[in-house]
């Protein structure tokens, strides 16, 4: 396949992760408001053309981005809509991990009248999960799924024993954005953090052993895609005590958005909170962290599992959430090259992994870097 021309709208920890993976074959163009990010990834691939950029311009979309074939949306969720649509009106192809809260799917129509395609939510989680449940979904008369998952430091920091690839106000809005759930045909809505409960995965990996897994609201667009299905969750993971921490900041409110005056001084608590957040759960460069990952369907009589463990590399030097992230966008991003999916609109990766080829394609293509699911049946 002749190499293409791609941009990356963000160049973070995962932006970077599929910067480099990109550019083993493709021309790779990364844009980034700030010089650290880009600095680091040249130092990592001198191929990789690096532009800083102020991406919240969406005005200068149209002149940055007419040379690309097609666009990674890598950017912080609350600028992701915004970013996603401009993209969208320049008649661009898209693979979004953005992660915003709003409805990507209502972009749906644009991008047919642009004639793109744009697979959207495409990561881990959201991302494989929804792979797996949109191929299972073809193949059985789905009751139930379950998704948990989390990224974790594999050296546990009192107070909190966690560590963000990303930004610290993303992970804030998870853990206060209420969780929409499906129970019995019903979407119902908890608090995010609630309904914690204790879980063993040492049959996945002896060293993790009991995590404590909680409601966030991550099935996402699997409210509308799988409302046919009668009980949806998914759950993320930490090590035990984390969550009690972020309750006790959230009732004091550290994490409000109403001004409140200090020495004179007009100020957003959450701002605060994540100025202080952003030393304390900085994932530093090459620290080792891993990502576990749990997807349950049952239906017809049987039981189908997926599960994941993944560590930081030492070799390529990328995280493992950068990795299992990433390499999801990046095999998805070669699904619309290679022509395996081509089809004009907005489609979150259930509908994508309906397919065959392509469920197949993501699997083999995350295998070959080292990324290993492994597949149970009962």
């Amino acid at each position: 396949m002749q190499n293409k021309r791609i941009a990356i709208l963000g160049a973070g920890m995962v932006g970077r992760a599929i910067a480099l993976d990109l550019a083993d074959r493709h021309e790779v163009t990364s844009f980034d408001i700030s010089t650290s990010n880009l600095s680091i990834l040249n130092k990592r691939n001198s191929s990789i053309q690096t532009i800083q950029a102020d991406l919240s311009d969406t005005k200068s979309f149209n002149e940055w981005l007419s040379p690309f074939d097609l666009v990674v949306t890598a950017v912080p969720g609350f600028m992701g809509f915004e970013t996603l649509k401009a993209v969208i009106a320049c008649g661009k192809s898209i693979v979004d991990i953005s992660f915003f809260p709003e409805d990507a799917l209502s972009l749906h129509h644009l991008a047919v009248e642009k004639g793109v395609t744009v697979i959207t939510d495409c990561g881990v989680a959201p991302g494989m999960s929804n792979f797996i449940i949109g191929r299972y979904n073809e193949l059985m008369n789905i009751d139930s799924f379950e998704c948990y998952v989390g990224g974790l430091p594999q050296i546990r920091k009192q107070p909190f024993e966690y560590k963000a690839p990303f930004s610290p106000i993303d992970v804030i809005e998870e853990y206060t954005r209420p969780a929409r759930l499906v129970e019995d045909g019903k979407m119902v809505t908890r608090p995010a953090l609630s309904e914690r409960e204790m879980m063993d995965f040492g049959d996945i990996d002896a060293e993790v052993g009991i995590l404590e897994a909680f409601n966030t609201d991550g099935l996402r667009s699997l409210v509308d895609t799988m409302r046919h299905i009668p009980n949806l969750k998914e759950k993320t993971l930490r090590y035990p005590g984390h969550i009690e921490l972020i309750e006790t900041m959230k009732k004091i409110g550290l994490f409000g958005e109403t001004l409140v005056e200090v020495n004179g001084m007009p100020i957003r608590p959450i701002d605060f909170s994540t100025s202080l957040l952003l030393n304390e759960w900085k994932l530093g460069e090459e620290e080792p962290e891993l990502t576990i990952m749990k997807v349950t369907v049952k239906g017809n009589g049987k039981t189908v599992s997926y599960s994941m463990i993944d560590r930081y590399d030492p070799v390529s030097r990328i995280s493992s959430m950068s990795r299992t992230t990433g390499y999801t966008c990046t095999a998805a991003v070669e699904l619309i090259l290679q022509g395996l999916f081509g089809k004009k609109g907005v489609f979150p990766p259930e509908l994508v992994g309906s397919d065959v080829a392509c469920f197949e394609f993501v699997l083999q293509y995350l295998k070959d870097r080292n990324v290993m699911w492994l597949k149970k049946e009962c």
